[in-house]
């Protein structure tokens, strides 16, 4: 777990992602059976991942901020809507059967995955829509995020990408949103798995966050996301983006095996 938060701090530093779609199967994997029953794993690995997220994305934001390179201004017009979306959306992963939710993972690692294969240049005319655009688009980040216990940058990356934002830029911000998608995401999920029979008690599990995982990959993940972010901007990342788009697909493919098995 140590080594998994190791890779996913860099990848948020590097990418603007919040690490999700790779923790969450790997914790599917790394948590015992013994320790969460089998038809809470799959939510439990979605909670403890997002929360991860909240120390991951602090110390990415900070590493790109010192290059001035968040668009805070984005940030502030899109950040009240993700609050809305995260809160919503960590309710309705608690009401949702592992199949469902298992599913929704592999499409939108699935989705991101045809994204980054096809990188393809936006309109020039193209720009960020007005305020109440970008609030409604953060309630839709939210929610998606939520749902697969990502940051959000799988969605954030791309959409301001397709509106001329500048990639080292829309990482940066993106960085940002992890943040509070991650943290009231977190509390949505402490509350919706809060009176859930099977799981075990604090201080092993508080709701759906397993807290000895959480902190296995926290620790790791928020040394290595400066260095991530050190590299993002010194490099071109697209070769890179390539090779995790091809890793995402054997995600979704990991995934797709967890909803055929849940049925």
């Amino acid at each position: 777990m140590a080594l998994l938060g190791c890779f996913t701090g860099f990848m948020a530093g590097l990418l603007g992602i919040g690490g999700g779609m790779i923790i969450t199967p790997f914790l599917i994997m790394l948590i015992p059976s013994s320790l969460i029953p089998h038809e809470h794993i799959v939510h439990v690995a979605i909670a403890t991942s997002l929360a991860t997220i909240a120390f991951t994305s602090l110390s990415s934001v900070r590493a790109h901020h010192k290059r001035g390179a968040v668009l805070w201004n984005v940030v502030a017009s899109v950040a009240p809507g993700i609050l809305v979306g995260a809160v919503v959306g960590a309710q309705i992963a608690g009401w949702l059967p592992t199949f469902w939710l298992s599913l929704i993972f592999a499409a939108f690692v699935g989705f991101s995955a045809f994204k980054m294969f096809l990188n393809k240049s936006p309109r020039p005319d193209r720009n960020l829509p007005g305020t109440i655009g970008k609030f409604f688009m953060g309630i839709a980040i939210g929610i998606l995020a939520a749902l697969v216990g990502a940051g959000g940058g799988f969605i954030s990356v791309p959409w301001m990408i397709w509106c001329n934002v500048k990639m080292q830029n829309a990482v940066a911000t993106s960085a940002a949103f992890g943040f509070p998608i991650a943290l009231f995401g977190t509390i949505g999920y402490i509350i919706s798995g809060w009176n859930v029979s099977g799981l075990p008690p604090w201080p092993i599990d508080l709701g759906y966050i397993c807290i000895p995982a959480l902190f296995s990959v926290a620790i790791t993940s928020v040394l290595f996301a400066p260095l991530g972010a050190k590299v993002a901007h010194s490099i071109d990342t697209k070769p890179l983006k390539k090779i995790f788009a091809c890793l995402l697909c054997f995600v979704c493919l990991y995934m797709i095996r967890q909803a055929y098995l849940a049925m």
